[in-house]
């Protein structure tokens, strides 16, 4: 039975024994420390605040159920949400269907804009934010320019910057690009890491991160997709068979997109009791590309992107997908749906499954062989109807917002008056 995982959480909060604070030292490097003797609770008790950094539409699928979580417990917790326009529309979209509308937009977005360009404006104006708010925790998700851009302007401001879904790798730099350097260089910065899975864990331990900072949660998309399926209403199967498909990866722009193509159209050529919904990003190096080779297929319906609880119905009712996606990946593990991974490599290597899921890269020969062999194993399409916990059980927020109140609760070792006098407040760097 699918259940809610947006859901109120019994937690006992305990006092801290000293006055926390930050100081900045003549060197300019931030200390937590705490003022020797000061011990009650009033000090120490209030809000802890929060501010979640979304740019793309995964950073957003995996951080709503975060900031709901939190804001059931607004007598524990205050959050913020702040935009940085990276992905505008596909963001907007999915907030307005969660209800959430965010507090800042810093509206980086420009036509044919660059890596570089969106690092730089999203430091830049997160920075001037983090010195206003003065959050306790900042919250990056994943592996997006828009990840590394709050983890690295957290860490200029002297605060403490949360990793959702630390510690995935391929263990090639420039595949995906840039996401494994992003995801590695967040890896650097933060200073609690959630992983979703007892491997993403060994990574990060192998990288020489303290097992004291990791916590596995499972993925915060399990508790997007259970509660998303806990509202919309299970329809009959359709006799109509199609093929999920989504492409939008920056490593299969060009010829690999192509080759895609290529091998859908074989695929339906070889099928033709089966078509195929192909959601198109709106990044036009790929619009363009799936508009100009499929957009007159009379079995392939391009849509514009579709919301979060259309995509999991559609998602639901496939009998096969095809995907360069990370997100999705997951979700059709958890579904145990049929699946072929357009990639050369995979950072979730648990989605994997020789029955249902297979790496396939994005030659059309290998697609096209491994697709028909699901599609006529008619029973791949019904065998795993009992929902997979590889990416956890759905309460990888609440264990998230719990980790930051033990945090909050731990006794810091007391810095003496002496030590702190040696200290000065707000020097410069």
């Amino acid at each position: 039975m699918v259940v809610s995982t947006i859901a109120r959480a019994k937690t006992s909060v305990s006092s801290l024994r000293y006055q926390q604070f930050k100081i900045l030292s003549a060197h300019g490097q931030c200390h937590h420390g705490a003022v020797d003797g000061v011990e009650n609770d009033k000090l120490n008790m209030g809000k802890i605040r929060i501010v979640a950094v979304i740019g793309t539409r995964p950073e957003a699928i995996k951080l709503v159920p975060v900031i709901l979580a939190a804001r059931e417990r607004s007598h524990l917790f205050e959050v913020k949400v702040v935009q940085t326009g990276q992905h505008r529309e596909l963001v907007d979209q999915l907030m307005l269907e969660f209800g959430i509308k965010a507090d800042a937009n810093l509206n980086v977005m420009q036509p044919n804009q660059d890596l570089s360009y969106v690092l730089a404006e999203s430091v830049r104006g997160l920075s001037q934010l983090f010195a206003r708010e003065n959050p306790d925790w900042v919250l990056v998700q994943g592996d997006t320019t828009t990840t590394l851009a709050g983890a690295l302007a957290g860490f200029y401001n002297c605060g403490r910057v949360g990793h959702v879904e630390a510690g995935l790798r391929t263990g090639d730099r420039r595949s995906p690009f840039p996401e494994e350097i992003n995801r590695a260089l967040t890896t650097r910065l933060a200073d609690i890491h959630f992983a979703p899975t007892e491997l993403a864990r060994r990574n990060l331990l192998r990288e020489g991160i303290s097992s004291e900072e990791i916590l596995v949660t499972g993925n915060t998309v399990v508790d997007a997709l259970l509660h998303t399926l806990s509202r919309i209403q299970v329809e009959a199967p359709s006799k109509s068979r199609y093929i999920l498909v989504t492409a939008h990866r920056r490593e299969n722009h060009g010829p690999a997109l192509l080759e895609i193509c290529e091998a859908l159209i074989k695929l339906l050529t070889r099928f033709r009791d089966v078509r195929a919904i192909l959601p198109m990003h709106p990044n036009p190096n790929v619009r363009d590309v799936l508009v100009s080779r499929l957009g007159a297929h009379d079995r392939i319906t391009l849509t514009e992107p579709l919301g979060y609880t259309e995509f999991v119905k559609v998602l639901n009712a496939s009998v096969l997908v095809l995907t360069d996606s990370g997100g999705v990946q997951e979700e059709c593990a958890v579904l145990g749906k049929p699946m072929l991974v357009m990639r050369e490599h995979t950072e979730r290597p648990e989605a994997l499954d020789p029955d249902v899921a297979i790496l396939v890269g994005t030659d059309p020969a290998k697609i096209v062989e491994v697709g028909s062999r699901f599609l006529n194993d008619a029973n791949k399409t019904s065998k795993k109807q009992a929902l997979s916990g590889k990416f956890g059980d759905g309460s990888a927020s609440i264990q998230i917002l719990d980790a930051l109140l033990r945090r909050r609760d731990l006794s810091i070792k007391p810095v003496s008056f002496q030590g702190a006098s040696q200290l000065r407040l707000g020097s410069p760097t």
